[in-house]
């Protein structure tokens, strides 16, 4: 496939170890409004994955980057017919945090993956249904999750 043309988006799910829950945001006035989804966005004309994330993660969040443990890889969606791919992750950070929003999302939510809330954006919803992405979830809160 030729990526020249491809558009490519990203998305990560923040995963605390100490509480051994992950960020979710409301969305606001957008696509989705009023569904629960992860920081992410398009990724820009010259711009890496790994640099969308960081600069989607400082724009919706306030996030600089720093004490994140890991960025994990768990699924990369890709839709040949529409030219798209969505690549997401799951961002690893010692504790919980306030995030400071933007106007892409009016609230947010640490869950466990079991209680996600309600409804979820369509794409982490069927994200959540693939065995696989189950097992590389339940694999990550396993293998950094901080024991009690």
């Amino acid at each position: 496939m030729d990526d020249r043309n491809l558009k490519q988006s990203v998305g990560t799910a923040f995963f605390s170890k100490s509480t051994k829950r992950f960020l979710f945001l409301l969305r606001s006035e957008t696509s989705y409004d009023n569904t629960w989804a992860f920081v992410g966005g398009k990724v820009d004309a010259n711009e890496s994955v790994l640099q969308a994330l960081q600069r989607e993660m400082h724009e919706e969040i306030g996030w600089d980057g720093s004490n994140i443990d890991k960025n994990i890889p768990i699924e990369k969606f890709t839709n040949v017919k529409k030219r798209f791919e969505y690549h997401t992750f799951v961002s690893i950070v010692k504790d919980e945090f306030v995030p400071i929003l933007n106007n892409e999302h009016k609230g947010y939510a640490w869950t466990t993956i079991e209680g996600w809330p309600k409804p979820l954006h369509p794409g982490v919803f069927n994200t959540f249904q693939e065995e696989e992405i189950k097992n590389k979830i339940s694999t990550i809160t396993d293998l950094f999750g901080d024991s009690a």
